[in-house]
């Protein structure tokens, strides 16, 4: 599971030349394992393009557009001033794991910084918070694979890692695990400004 979520973490993220020259052992950490043809497409991917193309690859579809938002609670609390006080509970998980972890400018629901948490720091609460969210977890790989894009294999495997069956529409992950918002997160025109997702990630 660890090595799932650790791999998942390390391509799901804004690539640059560390992940480049770390594909191989993302690749040789899951041979054999049932996440391995999952990974594959995003592996492939990666090595398919010059690093700057794939810097706006993903600043394009993962950062500019929230059809792939990589934020777990987006897809359930959406631009709403609620979403502030969620944002504050998973920063308190991680101050009660007795860790400290580094946000670097992110948001705390950032999927490959939850991911690396269940990993490689408190695995209990780690993976409790992908269950929490494991309605938005869905609905982000739903979208991936309605928009044709690789990583659909990466975030199928993390949910294979968790409790629960696959969803197969946003009607199951409604019925299935109580999604409120399967069409569009709620938006609030009043108090979002310290909530908003993050955009705009220069290129180098």
């Amino acid at each position: 599971m660890q090595v799932c979520f650790q791999a998942a973490a390390m391509v799901l993220q804004y690539p640059d030349e560390d992940l480049m020259s770390r594909l191989d052992l993302v690749e040789r950490s899951l041979a054999g394992s049932r996440s391995e043809p999952l990974f594959a497409a995003t592996l492939a991917h990666l090595r398919s393009k010059p690093l700057r193309e794939l810097q706006e690859f993903h600043v394009q579809e993962f950062d500019l557009s929230r059809r792939h938002a990589m934020h777990l609670t987006y897809w359930t609390d959406g631009d709403t001033r609620r979403r502030g006080e969620v944002l504050a509970a998973i920063k308190q998980t991680y101050r009660d794991s007795g860790l400290i972890v580094d946000l670097d400018g992110e948001l705390p629901d950032y999927l490959p910084m939850v991911l690396e948490f269940a990993a490689r720091g408190d695995t209990e609460r780690g993976l409790a918070l992908l269950n929490t969210y494991r309605a938005s977890l869905e609905l982000l790989r739903l979208g991936l694979r309605k928009d044709g894009l690789p990583q659909e294999g990466v975030v199928e495997a993390v949910c294979r890692q968790l409790a629960g069956p696959l969803a197969s529409s946003r009607a199951d992950v409604q019925q299935i695990y109580g999604a409120t918002y399967v069409d569009a997160p709620p938006i609030e025109q009043v108090g979002l400004e310290t909530y908003q997702i993050q955009t705009g990630r220069p290129v180098s």
